[in-house]
């Protein structure tokens, strides 16, 4: 069967990541021509990589959305030659694949009597979430939509596509197109056919709600969207991507750091981070891994020591490092240093360099930046932990104390669980950087973590020219400044030539440089192409969770709803409409009383706001 592929593609920053290249090469055994039609520029590098494996590049405004893309490659492409071919595929870059051969895909629609197929399908819904009336229709969805040859020669397929009026908006390509052509083409007489639809799944969109089931029944494509939705939404829905992603990996050959080097690239970390679950409980007793930790992986500790008292404990937790790794301690004075020098004079077998710093000025932040940039930008080591002498004496003993459990705990707990962090490292090359989670018993970080410091920190990696979005409320940081690291993700904070006159504030705390630099780690690592992830033992696990669920409980409480979103919604009411909490109540009270007294009403009202928001 000769086939032609019309392959849409989009990126802001015109990259074209190597999902789609591995797609395309896939797709390559299957069709004859392929024809990439782009909304936006291609840099450079990634058109070079295209070339090779596609027939035509066609780059065009970004007008019309996908629809017109499409309309446009036609019409360049040109009906006549259009019509030599036996079938024609319509897809685009927005998913992963093929997680399953394609071959399979291919074999499965391989009927007689079909006209046009696609991957997958949606539910009908009445009435219809884009203008509140009438019903949107049973229809393939465009991200894979396959025409055959009795179709595509007919006058209705041209006539379809010739008067397709201009797309001004999302609405638009869905009402005009997307949900339009199944029941247009199959009113003409046309047979289809989809591979995975909501008549044999539990769920009106099943490639979105119920991905991982998808994944399990050897779905050839996974959407990227549920990746980078809502996460109030994903939550509410309970839409396991996280199970989606680890299928893949135990009964795929596909590759899935071509997934993670997409999200990463392009994904809040924030919502990553959540909808993803990037956060891992690593035993204290045992190891998790087979793989034993290399002996040539080269491991450095830089340690900012301001208070000498504390060396003592810091070595209890540095010696359950369980490889051949080198200190490096930065201090502020002379004197300090013959102190520290002295401590160590009694572990011969530990490599210990004590460098002074040639100013105080920010501290342990300036400490790591300055005194050893060149330690971290010489590439001598593969792992660095960062650690400093942490007392917080303006937050009082049982807050300061509390915190600096968290941190040292959660990087150096035990010799096992360190291990089990080395192996993290190595099993998963995208991790750039590996720290504890927000700390929030004893502090006010939760939807606040940026406090005085995002207006700084955006205009910083506006500077730095990290490329990458910032989150809103509460940053994915390392709170505290202790963490692991890969010198490479962090590169470009080191290359930074900082000065000590960079670090000479007027105060110490939130706003000064210090704590906004605390809060670009790990988006300087995601703009390097590497992802943080939150590590933490069982026993802190175990006390962050409860106190969690007891302070989420609380507040839900002073709701009329345990539903966050319903919640979100209510506050977000009162603060720009500045409705009373009684008139939200009342609102509450009667989405309650339309689903007592009609079921039926508040059944359909509540699928068409679930279509609605799965599709933002």
């Amino acid at each position: 069967m000769r086939r032609v592929a019309f392959y849409l593609f989009y990126d802001n920053d015109g990259i074209v990541d190597d999902y789609i290249i591995y797609k395309l090469r896939m797709l390559r055994a299957h069709v004859e021509t392929i024809f990439f039609v782009s909304n936006s520029s291609i840099s450079p590098d990634s058109l070079i990589k295209i070339n090779s494996l596609v027939d035509v590049v066609h780059c065009r405004v970004n007008k019309g959305f996908d629809v017109w893309a499409y309309k446009e490659a036609i019409e360049t492409f040109g009906w006549d030659q259009l019509r030599q071919y036996d079938e024609a595929i319509f897809l685009n870059y927005t998913f992963f694949g093929p997680i399953f051969p394609f071959a399979e895909l291919f074999e499965e629609m391989n009927k007689p009597g079909i006209d046009f197929w696609g991957v997958s399908s949606h539910q009908e819904i009445t009435p219809n979430p884009f203008n509140g009336t009438g019903t949107l229709h049973y229809h393939i969805q465009s991200h894979f939509i396959a025409v055959r040859k009795n179709m595509l020669n007919s006058d209705g397929f041209y006539r379809y596509w010739t008067d397709m009026p201009m797309i001004n908006s999302y609405e638009d390509s869905i009402l005009k197109h997307e949900a339009r052509f199944t029941k247009h083409f199959s009113d003409l007489g046309f047979n289809y056919a989809v591979s995975i639809g909501p008549e044999t799944y539990n769920t009106d969109h099943p490639i979105f709600s119920e991905m991982d089931l998808a994944i399990e029944r050897r779905s050839p494509i996974l959407k990227r969207r549920p990746f980078f939705h809502d996460p109030v939404f994903i939550e509410s829905e309970a839409i396991d991507v996280k199970r989606a992603l680890d299928l893949i990996s135990e009964k795929s050959d596909y590759d899935v750091s071509l997934i993670w080097k997409n999200l990463i690239r392009t994904t809040p970390l924030r919502t990553l981070y959540s909808n993803l679950e990037v956060l891992s409980v690593l035993s204290e007793s045992q190891v998790e891994s087979e793989n034993h930790v290399s002996v040539s992986k080269k491991i450095a500790v830089i340690a900012h020591v301001y208070y000498v008292d504390m060396l003592d404990e810091m070595l209890g937790y540095i010696k359950n490092i369980p490889a051949p790794f080198s200190i490096y301690i930065t201090t502020d004075t002379a004197e300090k240093k013959v102190e520290i020098d002295t401590f160590f004079s009694a572990f011969p077998d530990l490599k210990c360099t004590v460098l002074v710093c040639e100013s105080n000025f920010g501290r342990d932040t300036s400490a790591l930046l300055i005194t050893c940039r060149e330690v971290v930008l010489a590439g001598g080591y593969d792992l660095i932990c960062r650690l400093h002498s942490k007392k917080s004496p303006q937050d009082g003993y049982s807050k300061s104390a509390m915190f600096k459990r968290h941190l040292c705990e959660n990087l150096l707990a035990s010799p096992a669980y360190v291990r089990n962090v080395i192996d993290m490292f190595e099993s998963q090359p995208w991790i750039g950087v590996a720290m504890p989670p927000v700390v929030h018993i004893g502090y006010p970080t939760l939807g606040h973590g940026w406090f005085l410091n995002r207006d700084r920190a955006i205009n910083l990696a506006r500077e730095l020219n990290f490329k990458v979005p910032i989150d809103h409320e509460t940053p994915i940081a390392t709170y505290g400044s202790m963490y692991w690291f890969r010198p490479e993700a962090l590169k470009k904070l080191f290359q930074h030539e900082w000065s000590w006159k960079d670090f000479d504030e007027a105060h110490y705390g939130d706003g000064d440089l210090p704590h906004v630099l605390e809060r670009l780690i790990t988006y300087c690592a995601q703009d390097a192409g590497f992802l943080s992830r939150c590590i933490l033992t069982p026993k802190q696990a175990s006390k962050n969770y409860v106190k969690l669920e007891y302070k989420l409980q609380a507040l839900s409480s002073c709701f009329s709803t345990g539903s966050l979103r319903e919640q979100m919604q209510t506050m977000q009411l009162s603060k720009t409409s500045q409705i009373t909490y009684i008139t939200t109540g009342v609102i509450m009270s009667l989405k309650r009383s339309i689903m007592f007294r009609y079921p039926r009403l508040g059944s359909v009202l509540r699928r068409a706001y679930k279509w609605a928001s799965s599709r933002r």
